[in-house]
């Protein structure tokens, strides 16, 4: 079987050089490093027997892309991509519309998992009549697969960006069914532990309230944050500026003259009252 791979200039250990261009009028060439996947840490998502390790692999590259590069070796039954080199899978992202990880920008590296092992040892098996200079570039956006650029790729992204609201709301709706679901069996679970002791003889413990507690739904924390806002916009700030405190002062004081000026007509009419009146003993 020919292959295009060949040992790069100034190869170190056991990685094998293949040389890819974006398209047939491109005159730069890249390098993709390959090397067989040996780890101490084995994890089944990617068997060593099968699974060959490629660095050095472009920002634009997909799995279609990486598929045809290997095309020849073998059937390639998964890509998978990371930032850098790992033995474990990569996030799981269950959603199709909440993203937990960014994609990955700059350079990456891939893992190529063969259906068979004789993909990886076709991949790592090298030319030696070939010379580097010799080898033909694979074509990484083919005929077969064409990768965006330019304003069709601005406007790819535009339009993944733009969800489709009847699956979104499907997805919204199932995850929270499942989530009711957890939290009823949970309740359950806690309640039928009540007053059964755990492997040390422990009992727990809780104490429930008579007051009924405040439901968290989003209608009560909106009737409860109008209602603060209402007290907010009646209460008035007083005594809060240098005026008003000087202005609470003198009204004080007038109020006190007054008291004292009316206070002082009353003794004077008890006094005239108690006077116009004539002492009779008997």
């Amino acid at each position: 079987m020919a292959t295009t791979m060949s040992n790069s200039v100034g190869n170190s250990g056991s990685f094998v050089s293949i040389p890819v261009k974006f398209s047939e009028k491109s005159n730069s060439v890249n390098y993709l490093f390959c090397k067989d996947h040996r780890v101490r840490e084995k994890h089944e998502c990617k068997p060593q027997d099968r699974t060959l390790f490629v660095a050095n692999v472009p920002s634009y590259c997909d799995k279609e892309c990486m598929k045809n590069v290997f095309r020849d070796c073998g059937i390639v039954e998964q890509v998978l991509f990371h930032k850098k080199p790992t033995a474990g899978p990569p996030a799981e992202n269950t959603s199709s519309f909440f993203i937990k990880e960014q994609p990955i920008k700059g350079y990456k590296v891939a893992y190529i998992i063969f259906k068979k092992p004789s993909g990886l040892r076709n991949a790592l098996n090298l030319v030696l009549n070939l010379k580097v200079s010799e080898s033909e570039p694979r074509i990484l956006s083919s005929q077969t697969h064409r990768l965006p650029v330019g304003i069709k790729k601005w406007c790819q992204e535009y339009n993944d960006k733009v969800p489709n609201l009847t699956a979104l709301k499907e997805e919204i709706d199932t995850y929270m069914s499942e989530f009711d679901k957890k939290v009823e069996e949970e309740k359950k679970q806690a309640k039928e532990m009540e007053g059964v002791p755990d492997e040390e003889g422990w009992i727990t413990v809780t104490k429930h309230g008579k007051k009924p507690v405040a439901p968290r739904t989003e209608m009560y924390q909106k009737k409860v944050l109008a209602k603060e806002k209402k007290k907010r916009s009646q209460k008035e700030l007083l005594n809060f500026y240098t005026f008003q405190i000087r202005q609470s002062k003198m009204e004080h004081l007038a109020e006190l003259r007054k008291k004292f000026e009316e206070d002082k007509q009353r003794i004077a009419l008890m006094k005239a009252a108690r006077s116009s009146r004539k002492f009779k003993p008997y």
